[in-house]
């Protein structure tokens, strides 16, 4: 961002300013936005106009994110609200540093000084404190349009600029991303003639040339550029710059892929998996640590899971807040975990390649947007060690096949009967197995939980890693837990190889269930003694296309045990 020079004369070139203007309910924002209009005598403007509500965080980062100059616009009457206060923290997430505030309804408190003062120093005092030093105050009435384009003689003791003029003020200063680094996502990959490949992409940072030597991350991979085209531009070109998109060519036939990550090749950015980073969430349910979920950065995606919250921020005191999830609007810091290692750079440094956006697996719903801080050490020492004695050595051993069968159902279904008699039967087949039970588990590794959905997430990544070990060993693993969620049993099923999850869906009616009830705990549940119990007050999600389904209101326990042996023999886990 450029700074703001409040006292600078207007240009006489036109030129575009980007403006995201947000304000609370009753401030009279779009009344204010109607009076900026789209240009002024000087510049033309884009203007976003967002709520600073939580429901309308997503828009608001949006806007902000790509503003030169941020309008804060509030009540004067209500001075300094909550809802400031978290706008002013969002835009200092952001890295945006040119800020106006705009005190509206001055008309209604009969202009008085005191009150514009008071809302001044009050914002001042908070944004000194997030880094927002070059705040532009300025008193205004939507109403009668004193102070946005022509001063008011209702605020004779005013002698800073108008709004227009604290506009046309803002230096937009692109120059720096030219001499960042280069930064060249891949967005697409494209043959040619034979073998000839381009890859397009848009420049985010630094310049690239004819004959430059480039590395290709995160690959490593070195080459040098050929060609370079750019969109809307005929022929082949020496040099291109950040905003331009671009077609290079390499003089090797490097592979490349879309959201692969191009630099100098003397200046490679870090690469990891394991990040900490500040999220903001913005989806209905809350965040869950533990679950997976889409997280796109530029053109590349990956699986993404918090593995712990450090803590929330208050964004009305500033103050660091304990906590285990975060709901819509609030901000956290935490862990994040990724399925494999990206090439990156810190959002501080750069937005496009250190900004991220987290997205609902099931539904494909924004609910999240991020800033990577920086790597975790531990992502940069912990290496997978490759063993000799592996997988499939120590299944030929045994005679079969690992896999891992993943019960799932309802409580009182008869998952853990169910699965222990198919153990049972392969014991006696003389097959090397063994059997995760959800009561058993909670006696002990995951003792520390409870049945809040986040614990349930936990739950089901522990054992989800553990059985991923035990099928390692070469074993035929059996899990019986409810796992309530689809995108915990997708994870599970990731964590091994094609073809070795099987999922087991014990079908049994709520109404069936509920009847059986050998714990007791329906009972509990619907007189109100037990929380967040499966099928009552927690969803069930059910399975989609589970390998395996077994309806236990047509088959006994000994039947179903017997199918599901049959089912491994046919499926080759063992002759």
């Amino acid at each position: 961002m450029g700074s703001i020079e409040a006292d600078s004369p207007r240009r006489a070139t036109r030129s575009l300013l980007r403006v995201s203007t947000c304000g609370g309910a009753g401030d009279g924002k779009s009344a204010l936005v109607a009076r900026l209009g789209a240009a002024s005598a000087a510049r033309d403007f884009i203007v976003a106009e967002t709520s600073a509500e939580m429901r309308h965080t997503r828009d608001l980062l949006t806007g902000a994110s790509t503003a030169d100059v941020s309008v804060i616009v509030i009540d004067a009457g209500k001075g300094v609200s909550a809802e400031t206060r978290r706008h002013g923290f969002l835009l200092s997430l952001l890295g945006v540093r040119n800020v106006v505030l705009a005190v509206n309804k001055m008309d209604v408190g009969g202009y008085a000084q005191e009150a514009f003062a008071r809302a001044e120093a009050d914002f001042r005092r908070f944004a000194t404190g997030l880094g927002l030093a070059g705040v532009v105050a300025i008193p205004v009435s939507a109403a009668n349009g004193d102070n946005v384009r022509e001063r008011s003689a209702a605020t004779p003791w005013y002698q800073g600029p108008t709004l227009i003029e604290a506009l046309d003020g803002v230096v937009v200063d692109d120059s720096k991303r030219g001499q960042q680094p280069l930064r060249l996502p891949v967005e697409s990959v494209l043959r040619t003639k034979g073998e000839l490949r381009e890859f397009e992409g848009t420049i985010v940072a630094g310049r690239l040339r004819r004959g430059d030597a480039i590395r290709v991350m995160p690959s490593g991979r070195v080459s040098r550029v050929t060609r370079i085209g750019i969109a809307g531009a005929d022929g082949d070109h020496a040099e291109a710059t950040p905003g331009q998109s671009i077609a290079i060519a390499l003089e090797d036939q490097v592979e490349i892929a879309r959201g692969d990550l191009v630099v100098p090749a003397n200046e490679p950015t870090e690469v990891a998996d394991q990040f900490e980073a500040t999220v903001v969430w913005t989806g209905d349910a809350p965040l869950l640590p533990g679950r997976g979920y889409h997280m796109t950065v530029g053109p590349k995606t990956v699986t993404a899971s918090i593995g712990q919250l450090k803590y929330r921020v208050d964004v009305t005191t500033l103050q660091r807040v304990a906590g285990a999830t975060l709901a819509m609007g609030e901000i956290g810091v935490c862990n994040l975990q990724l399925d494999r290692a990206i090439p990156f750079d810190p959002y501080d440094v750069n937005r496009d390649t250190g900004g991220f956006i987290l997205v609902d697996r099931m539904t494909g719903a924004t609910v999240g947007v991020g800033m990577l801080r920086f790597a975790l050490r531990r992502a940069k020492n912990v290496v997978w060690q490759a063993l000799d004695v592996n997988k499939a050595a120590r299944s030929a051993l045994m005679g079969q096949k690992a896999c891992l069968l993943w019960y799932t159902g309802l409580s009182g279904a008869g998952k853990s009967t169910i699965a222990n008699l198919v153990d049972k039967k392969l014991h006696s087949l003389q097959r090397h197995t063994y059997l995760l039970d959800g009561d058993n588990v909670r006696h002990g590794l995951n003792r520390d939980l409870g049945f809040t959905d986040a614990d349930r997430v936990e739950n089901i990544r522990r054992i989800a890693e553990v059985a991923k070990l035990m099928v390692d060993a070469g074993l035929i693993v059996s899990t019986a837990f409810i796992s309530p969620f689809r995108a915990e049993r997708r994870t599970a099923r990731a964590l091994v190889a094609e073809g070795e999850f099987i999922e087991v869906f014990i079908h049994t009616p709520l109404a069936v269930a509920e009847e059986r009830d050998p714990k007791g705990l329906y009972k509990k549940a619907r007189r109100g003694d037990l929380k967040n119990f499966t099928g009552i007050d927690s969803p069930y999600e059910t399975p989609e296309n589970p390998e395996i389904t077994i309806d236990t209101t047509a088959l006994t326990p000994e039947q179903a045990a017997e199918s599901i042996v049959t089912r491994l023999r046919e499926r080759g886990v063992f002759s």
